[in-house]
């Protein structure tokens, strides 16, 4: 089977920039989280993280969706920079295990705060980048 007649998500041209992308987000994230202290027993890099995540990833995607068709750039940037470093760099895992780790260290409060603010705020972040990104494109598709 030729290169070009594989699934997209088999090409070595895709893994390669989902692979790159995330190499860096992951990078990033890691130096945004050493940089940026807890705030009592809550995480706050995290939710950082996410939220700014959430709002690139749906201000790219709304953009990428009113430029064209998914193919060419616009499948390489979706591919590189939304799945590879915006995967890379958010980190729900990390919201999981840390809300876990608040109930355990028994902050109740704090870990449902934590657990329900940054999924809330991660929506809201995400509709707020696609809001961008159509306001900017001139309206609707």
């Amino acid at each position: 089977m030729t290169e070009a007649a594989r699934p997209v998500h088999l090409r070595g041209r895709s893994v390669g920039l989902v692979f790159v992308g995330g190499a860096l987000g992951t990078a990033a994230r890691v130096g945004v989280s050493q940089l940026v202290d807890p705030v009592g027993p809550v995480p706050v890099a995290t939710v950082g993280i996410n939220v700014v995540g959430a709002f690139v990833l749906g201000w790219l995607l709304e953009r990428l969706a009113r430029s064209g068709s998914d193919d060419g750039w616009r499948r390489d940037v979706r591919l590189g920079i939304g799945t590879g470093l915006l995967g890379g760099f958010t980190t729900y895992s990390a919201l999981a295990t840390d809300t876990a780790t608040l109930l355990a260290d028994g902050h109740p409060a704090s870990a449902l705060g934590y657990a329900v603010g940054t999924l809330v705020l991660g929506l809201l972040a995400a509709l707020a980048g696609i809001w961008c990104a159509g306001r900017r494109s001139g309206g609707p598709r």
